[in-house]
């Protein structure tokens, strides 16, 4: 499970099985507590209970007159046996009437003693309760065993005496044998309860987990992600709203990011417009006035007739049509920077395959490469998504792989190359264009992006460039507030531009 930055993550399934093992042990040591502390009071309990019902019922026999009949010794004996206990009755003669069978010599001496006051008999005598007939004692010494005995002695209204005694040894041994066995159920259920929760946990939290890696996707703005589980509880209806929350997400963010962009754009629109314009009919008029000469000059020249050699004609007109086409070309990429900067030009912003868009791209420019013989590299083994407007961004592309076929020259290799590839940066994916050739001056790197600015104004002049290509870029950089430059490089030199990354960048499938 990934963890969560500045936050220790704990794994649910781990949570569940501590809480399961927690609750297991805090019943073992609660019932070993109890145990301890309570079961020889409630043994007490239960055997004063069983000493006072055994005196009603003689006392019940002696009332009704029949506590000498052979079936009412027989109950007698029989309650004894079953629970240890001895049993001694005398009449007002002192006279044996029953003694249990399990029953001691010294239970009549006891009972004897007790009659005449006498305590002669086991030590360490305390009254534990006394009514109006009876009193229950515990004692030491008492018994065969001569450990420590609960006795009952008790004289009904008719001169019966009786005296019961039942020995309380075993308590602690019975005590001692309970915790014991609670030790060991406690720790094997325990054992057994964790496997079977680490079991169970697992097919539960399995679909926890997999919500999680979708949450972590779309925290990245990777909205492709969807919850495939087929679950029918609560999980299942998280899983369906988290793929709903997808789709509305990746709608609303798209919207968002266009509008963020239209409201950028209104507020320095109003700041910059009067200067922008200003500067931009001054240099138009700049870069006219060279083309605009030279097709006057030459077309001059034919209304004089310098010469009159076909040739020749052919030639001024080839110069006009041609300085003609430049200046076409020239005036397109003025309208359109004057738009990008007068802020008249709309974008469309979206998630779109940036792979895709260059390598259709290069495809087409593929006939341009080879015609000044050059290599074009680009690996579209990664498939990279962005946002950004498709539009614009090819047409950055354009401008760069453009100035590069222009400026390329043989590296060390022999080679002319163009080599296009990406580069991360946080939530950014920078598109960089390298070209063979000479490194650009230091003095000339800021400059570059000025509008009408040439490092080499023979060799622009020489395939029409108008000097405001990079310019072009760099509106529409600045228009979608992402970064753009130029470095340069060992062979070469390096113009990129970055776009928002949407998370989307993994190998494509064989």
């Amino acid at each position: 499970m990934k963890k969560v930055k500045g936050k220790k993550s704990i794994s649910i399934r781990i949570q569940f099985s501590l809480i399961f093992i927690g609750l297991m042990a805090g019943v073992v040591l609660l019932c070993i507590i109890i145990n301890t502390f309570f079961l020889s009071k409630f043994y007490m309990r239960d055997k004063e209970r069983l000493l006072k019902s055994v005196k009603e019922q003689i006392y019940t026999a002696t009332a009704n007159g029949n506590y000498e009949s052979d079936e009412f010794k027989e109950t007698l004996n029989e309650i004894s046996r079953a629970n240890n206990l001895s049993i001694a009755v005398i009449d007002e003669n002192s006279e044996t009437l029953f003694s249990s069978i399990n029953g001691e010599r010294d239970m009549e001496f006891r009972l004897v003693g007790y009659i005449f006051g006498k305590d002669d008999g086991p030590g360490d005598l305390r009254i534990v309760e006394e009514g109006d007939n009876y009193v229950i004692r515990r004692t030491m010494g008492g018994g065969m065993g001569g450990g420590e005995s609960l006795e009952l002695f008790g004289r009904s209204d008719y001169g019966i005496s009786v005296l019961m005694r039942i020995p309380l040894s075993s308590i602690k041994e019975s005590t001692g044998f309970a915790t014991r066995f609670f030790i060991y159920v406690g720790v094997i259920g325990t054992v057994i309860g964790a496997f079977i929760i680490w079991i169970v946990t697992g097919r539960v939290t399995k679909p926890i987990m997999e919500l999680n890696d979708i949450s972590e996707r779309m925290v990245g703005l990777d909205f492709d992600a969807r919850y495939t589980g087929k679950d029918r509880n609560e999980i299942g209806l998280l899983g369906d709203n988290m793929n709903r929350l997808s789709e509305s997400l990746e709608s609303t963010i798209s919207e968002l990011k266009t509008a963020n962009l239209e409201l950028k754009k209104d507020i320095e629109k109003k700041e910059q417009l009067d200067e922008m314009r200003m500067e931009f009919i001054s240099n138009v008029s700049h870069e006219l006035k060279t083309p605009i000469a030279i097709i006057q000059g030459y077309a001059e020249g034919l209304r004089d007739g310098v010469s009159d050699d076909p040739d020749s004609i052919a030639y001024y007109c080839d110069v006009i049509v041609d300085e003609s086409a430049k200046m076409n070309s020239m005036v397109k990429q003025f309208l359109n920077l004057n738009q990008l900067e007068f802020g008249g030009e709309t974008f469309n912003l979206e998630r779109f395959s940036l792979t895709e868009m260059i390598k259709n791209y290069l495809a087409s420019a593929q006939v341009l490469a080879r015609q000044n013989g050059i290599d074009v590299e680009f690996d579209d083994s990664r498939d990279v998504h962005a946002w950004g407007d498709e539009y614009k961004a090819e047409e950055v592309l354009t401008n760069y792989f453009s100035n590069a076929v222009h400026y390329c020259l043989p590296g060390t290799d022999g080679r002319k190359v163009i080599k296009v590839y990406y580069e991360f940066n946080g939530e950014s994916v920078r598109i960089c264009v390298f070209n063979s050739g000479n490194n650009i001056p230091e003095e000339s790197l800021e400059r570059l992006w000025e509008k009408f600015y040439k490092v080499d104004k023979a060799r622009t002049r020489e395939y029409g460039g108008s000097g405001v290509g990079l310019s072009i870029v760099k509106a529409i950089q600045d228009s979608l507030g992402k970064g753009y430059g130029v470095i340069n490089v060992p062979e070469g030199v390096v113009f990129w531009y970055e776009l928002d990354n949407s998370g989307v960048n993994r190998r494509k499938e064989s």
